[in-house]
Order: C-alpha cells, then structure tokens, then sequence
C-alpha cells in the first residue's frame, strides 16, 4: 500500500461510514481497482482508520458525551447486541466478505428500501418520540443487521431509530454516537489480531495508519454536516438510488471476472 491508496481508502470511509450507503461495498471496490485487495495489512487498515471517523463523531458532538450518566446508559443497551453477536460470529462475518454477490445484493435490497424509507416513517417528523434505554436496545438489535456485508450500518441504525418513532434528525444522531463505541471494539479487535498474527508493524505503516486516520476524521467531519442537514431536507431516496447504482456496479465487475474479494 502506498500513501496515495491510503489517501484514497481513507477518504472513502470518511464519506461513506456515517451515509447510508455501505462503506464495505466502497471498500470492495476501491480495494480491487487498486490492486491491494489480498495485503493482509490493507484488510486491517480499512477498519483501523474507522477511528479516525470516531473522532470526527466526538469533536463535532462533544457536548452530548458530557450528558448525564442516562445517555450512556442508551448507548450501552444499543451497543451490546453487536458487540455479543460480532464477537461470536466474527469468523462468519469475515467469510460472507468473499462473497461479492452477498454485498451487492444487500446494496440492491437496502436501496430498495431507502426508496420507500421517507414515506413509512412520514408521520415521525409530526409526532416524536423520546428515546429511553428499551428503545436504545431496539436500535441495538438493527445495527446487527449491518453484519451482513453491504448492509450500511448507518442505514441500519438510523431505520432502526425510525422504528421507535425517532424523527430522521435524531435517529441519525443517535446513529453517530453508537459508532464510536462500535467501531472503536472492532478497531481494537482488529489491531489486537493483526499484531497477534504478523508480530506488528513495519515504519511506513505506522505512517499510513497515521495519515489514513486524518484523512478520515477530516472528511467525516464533512461528512456528517452533510449528511444532517441533506436528510432534513431531501430524505433517503437519493441515497436509495446510489445503493441500487453501486450493487450493479460490483456485479458488473464480478461477472467481468474481475477479483472483488477483501479478506
């Protein structure tokens, strides 16, 4: 991996990890087309530079994780449902990531979805609710969903808040938060892994890591300003279209015989 993919790979999460539109699928494709698909230290860095996106969560948000002790309360009833079931199948998750026709139909089916997403939950921007720690575990439940490869965990999280009668503002909000402490588990448990099998890191990696993370966290940060204040206004169906765009895209490729495989 050179600084250019990295730059690359990079600023593709920062964009996609907090939209509804599955940054495994970017990641597939932009892997591939690199080259890099099959560097064992490209499969950790696409989940380690999600910390970057992390902090873009924390800076923009930081006077919400200075909320009394019930706001982390809800984010740990919404985290432990992935962190019991992400740890039990975490072998299986990694495998349904060879298969390329599981994440472009999710991407399919998920922005079939999003299509109709505005209109279900028409009537929670004119009633709604309150989230209470029962509601949190609810989310909690959705956001395994995004286990399966192409299903965007944000999508996930922020239907889920729409099932509990969450306007799209606050479900999407509630979805940043309970990235940090998921994405930051999975960031460790990979770097506990990676170390664990290849007995650390090479100089210039530790440069990328570094590089790849600002990145991140400098576009999430746009990211998220974007993505709140475009769902306000426009809604899903954009972001449907986009999915359904991207699924065809990777089944393209791979009925071209091009290798999309990232683990």
């Amino acid at each position: 991996m050179t600084t250019i993919h990295a730059i690359i790979l990079a600023i593709i999460e920062g964009l996609t990890e907090y939209l509804p539109i599955s940054s495994t699928g970017h990641m597939i494709i932009a892997s591939s087309l690199m080259g890099i698909v099959h560097d064992e230290f490209t499969k950790f860095f696409t989940v380690s530079i999600q910390f970057g996106a992390i902090i873009s969560v924390l800076v923009l948000y930081w006077r919400q994780f200075l909320q009394d002790f019930s706001f982390y309360v809800k984010l740990l009833a919404a985290f432990l449902p992935a962190a019991v079931i992400g740890f039990l199948l975490n072998d299986f998750i990694d495998a349904l990531l060879e298969n390329v026709i599981v994440v472009a139909v999710s991407l399919l089916l998920g922005g079939v979805l999003l299509l109709f997403v505005d209109k279900i939950f028409e009537n929670n921007e004119v009633e709604p609710e309150e989230l209470d720690s029962k509601k949190a575990l609810k989310i909690g439940l959705f956001q395994c969903l995004a286990m399966i490869p192409g299903v965007s965990r944000s999508a996930a999280t922020i239907i889920g808040g729409l099932t509990q009668k969450l306007t799209r503002k606050k479900a999407a909000e509630f979805s940043f938060f309970l990235a940090v402490p998921t994405m930051f588990a999975a960031s460790l448990y990979k770097l506990f892994k990676f170390v664990d099998e290849g007995g650390g890191f090479q100089a210039n990696q530790v440069h990328l890591l570094l590089i790849g993370n600002l990145v991140a966290f400098l576009v999430g940060v746009f990211a998220i300003r974007f993505f709140i204040e475009f769902l306000t206004l426009r809604g899903f169906r954009m972001f449907g279209y986009y999915r359904i765009a991207l699924g065809l895209v990777i089944l393209v490729l791979y009925f071209m015989g091009i290798d999309l495989t990232i683990v």
